[in-house]
């Protein structure tokens, strides 16, 4: 999708009634639409609506029934008059145009698609197809091979000679698309074109849409009362109230950034993880480290930064070529190795629009964070379970059979999950005396908080720690402490408790 600008709206209001300059006049005295209602009759449909649709985006306008959605929608083809205000299409004001002008706008630049099909009965899908080219005048000929494109472009060729009593529910909306496609229009508008169909087929024409979006490029203005077809197709969302738009943004912004307490209702409930994407739970990926860079390099940066593996990129534009471990590292180095030769390569990386439905299983099996690479390999961020668990804990979407294992026990803790049964020699953390203590493990760096393990072979685990990545040879315990302190590592930490291996 470009930042083109398709169609714009500025300042439209709609007052029906017979004194609609009544109307607008109390609305500037700012009454609201009950009160003028009740003072002069007039009924305000619209309320000084502004926005804008870029070339190729599907715009979602969705509301509660009376909010004006539909009303807007006619208003953008002049079906419905506006009251006041303009309504520009490739700049174009279609408020100031005559009828012939209007005509010739409808016909070439706007398709619709209507709730209740609107089709033909007595008519095959062909001819009610190429209806509204026969009364532009095309000739036979050309106005049916138009329309047999567009039957095959929403996946009914086969079925041009039926007619259309004969056609599912499915069916009949995909010959009205079919109609609004044949006249090759810049834009379809559609107002509930799925909200009369069977919950199954309405997800298939969902899918259906999108898959021709891609495919023909059309900029689709589309009217719904179901916010999760709303955030299924939308690329932006208009939710309105009253005759006014709340709030426009992406999925993404209406759900995790609501304008109002009104929108907050509204959304309440959704699953954001079919929303919410791996770039909006990506942490920053910082350290990184080139693959031109030594051994030394890679331990001093996990040392300052307290973890204990770190990405390698390569080249400027920081390409992923893997992932190394703290105690590879410094085997590399005794031995006299590069970087590349203990790099793990294969790790897991996922596209910064996969859904977070999606990586949330991924993250769960994998001893690693999730890199989020672009197509070119990119190293764009990486996601970690913390992230991954707040980002859902915002909505309060955090089920027990979702929470990992190692978060039990700080769940027990917090007195927000109570194990069902535990071993009579058990005790929770508050019943542990200071003897029953587990015994601090000795660590060669800085690690993440609830690192678990011995450090790794060769990582100086015997009383030995690192000396700023300069030579890995034995230091007192006592050296990386602070007034005989063990060190601790920065409050930050890339996996949940008790996980295995602790990455940056």
């Amino acid at each position: 999708m470009n930042k083109n600008i398709k169609l714009e709206v500025r300042n439209i209001t709609k007052v029906f009634g017979k004194h609609p300059q009544k109307g607008i006049s109390l609305l500037n005295e700012g009454l609201s639409k009950s009160e003028i209602f009740e003072k002069t009759k007039q009924t305000i449909g619209l309320d000084n609506v502004n926005f804008e649709v870029y070339d190729g985006e599907i715009f979602v306008i969705m509301g509660l029934s009376g909010s004006g959605k539909s009303t807007l929608l006619r208003c953008l083809n002049r079906l419905i008059e506006p009251t006041k205000g303009e309504i520009l299409i490739d700049g174009q004001n279609i408020t100031d145009m005559n009828p012939e002008e209007l005509r010739n706008t409808r016909r070439n630049k706007l398709g619709m698609v209507f709730q209740n099909f609107a089709l033909l009965p007595h008519r095959s899908v062909l001819d009610n197809v190429a209806y509204g080219l026969e009364i532009q005048g095309i000739p036979k000929e050309e106005r049916y091979l138009k329309a047999l494109e567009a039957i095959e472009t929403v996946g009914l060729k086969g079925q041009e000679n039926s007619r259309i009593t004969q056609l599912s529910g499915g069916m009949k909306q995909r010959v009205g698309l079919a109609r609004a496609l044949a006249n090759d229009p810049d834009i379809l508008l559609m107002d509930e074109a799925f909200s009369a169909l069977d919950p199954l087929i309405r997800s298939d024409m969902q899918d259906e849409l999108l898959s021709l979006e891609d495919r023909v490029q059309k900029t689709i203005i589309f009217v719904s009362h179901d916010l999760d077809e709303a955030l299924k197709i939308g690329d932006r969302i208009a939710l309105m109230k009253d005759g006014e738009i709340v709030q426009i943004g992406t999925p993404e912004e209406i759900l995790t950034e609501p304008a109002d307490s009104y929108v907050s209702r509204f959304v309440a409930g959704v699953d954001r993880s079919k929303i919410l994407t791996a770039e909006s739970v990506m942490k920053r990926p910082d350290p990184i480290i080139s693959i031109n860079s030594g051994p030394r390099v890679a331990i001093q940066l996990m040392k300052d930064h307290g973890i204990s593996s770190i990405y390698v990129v390569e080249g400027k534009n920081r390409r992923l070529k893997g992932i190394v471990m703290i105690g590879d590292v410094l085997e590399a180095l005794k031995k006299g190795k590069s970087l590349e030769s203990v790099m793990i390569p294969d790790t897991p990386r996922v596209a910064p629009d996969m859904p977070l439905k999606e990586v949330i299983p991924l993250i769960a099996d994998s001893q690693y964070p999730l890199a989020v690479v672009n197509d070119s390999g990119k190293l764009l961020g990486i996601i970690v379970r913390a992230s991954v668990l707040g980002a859902l804990a915002i909505s309060g979407e955090i089920e027990q059979d979702e929470v990992p294992e190692e978060k039990a026990s700080e769940e027990s803790a917090s007195g927000d999950k109570i194990p069902e049964e535990k071993p009579p020699e058990e005790k929770t953390p508050e019943e542990k005396t200071p003897e029953e203590k587990p015994p601090e493990k000795t660590v060669s760096i800085g690690k993440n908080e609830g690192e678990d393990g011995q450090p790794p072979e060769g990582s100086g685990g015997s009383g030995n720690i690192i000396n700023n990545g300069i030579d890995s040879g034995p230091v007192p315990a006592e050296a990386g402490a602070n007034n005989g302190a063990p060190a601790k590592a920065p409050d930050r930490s890339d996996t949940m408790p008790g996980s295995e291996v602790k990455t940056c």
